[in-house]
């Protein structure tokens, strides 16, 4: 096995991964630790990589089959291969998701199928801003008491993205708490970004619901904030964890490659 270390970060969830060249092929033995501690902290970032996008991609492949991302962009060389940056080329932009806050929320809640595992790769940050922040649902779901689990069990909330384009025809729901099929445990699966309502409940006291779980999902205590490197690889589990990226200058570069896995849905 190469030899590597996994050291939590401390905070409510994430570890940095020390010691591997995601440019190498990695061994069997290795690639079943990786997943192990994976599962264990939901987030791993391996930093100082000089990768290409077809390392990427292969390193993706440890994990699940990266797929092309469900929202268009201009031809690539690889097809697999998002871009993420505010970066315009002869007045057009080269990427997605410019340089706005991004409220919490898990990757494609909005699809039936939602993404399972995102990874992202820096190759240009700004000064400052742009930082991204994880939510543990594990945590924040461990944390409710027994009246609020039973409250919510059972119950299903309606996603939708803000851009209607984006949405199915017919509305997508999910479980309010959802279940790892790897792990067992449960989360809370609700966002601000990406959740409408919570379906089979009158508006304002489904409102006031959502709100409260919001807010108890994304409080400090199960909140880890990464600030970005040059060179920095992160990957999560969009099953157990909802994110957020702060603002920044437009006028500073940011500028970054990602893969995205499907599969291993809800029970």
């Amino acid at each position: 096995m190469d030899s590597f270390e996994v050291i939590p970060t401390g905070g409510a969830l994430g570890a940095e991964v020390r010691g591997l060249d995601l440019r190498e092929e990695l061994g069997g033995e290795t690639v079943r630790v990786l997943r192990g501690a994976f599962l264990d902290h939901c987030v791993l970032f391996f930093r100082g990589q000089e990768i290409s996008q077809e390392d990427l991609v292969r390193f993706t492949r440890y994990f699940g089959k990266p797929v092309p991302h469900v929202r268009p962009q201009p031809d690539r060389p690889i097809d697999e291969i998002f871009v993420i940056s505010n970066v315009t080329e002869d007045g057009q932009p080269i990427g997605a998701l410019g340089s706005e806050e991004i409220p919490f929320h898990s990757d494609l809640s909005y699809l039936p199928e939602p993404g399972t595992i995102s990874l992202l790769y820096a190759l240009e940050i700004p000064e400052r801003g742009g930082e991204t922040m994880w939510a543990n649902g594990y945590a924040s779901y461990d944390a409710l008491d027994p009246g609020t689990k039973a409250r919510i069990d059972g119950l299903s909330a309606v996603h939708r993205h803000p851009i209607d384009a984006l949405n199915t025809p017919e509305p997508t729901m999910h479980p309010v708490v959802r279940t790892h099929p790897e792990t067992g445990r449960k989360v809370i699966y609700v966002s601000p970004h990406l959740t409408h309502h919570i379906a089979d409940m009158e508006r304002e006291g489904g409102r006031a619901l959502l709100d409260e779980l919001i807010a108890h999902a994304t409080d400090a205590r199960f909140v880890w904030k990464h600030r970005w490197q040059v060179g920095d690889l992160l990957m999560w589990d969009n099953r157990c964890t909802m994110h957020r990226r702060t603002p920044f200058d437009d006028r500073q570069r940011r500028f970054m490659w990602r893969t995205q896995v499907f599969g291993a849905g809800t029970r």
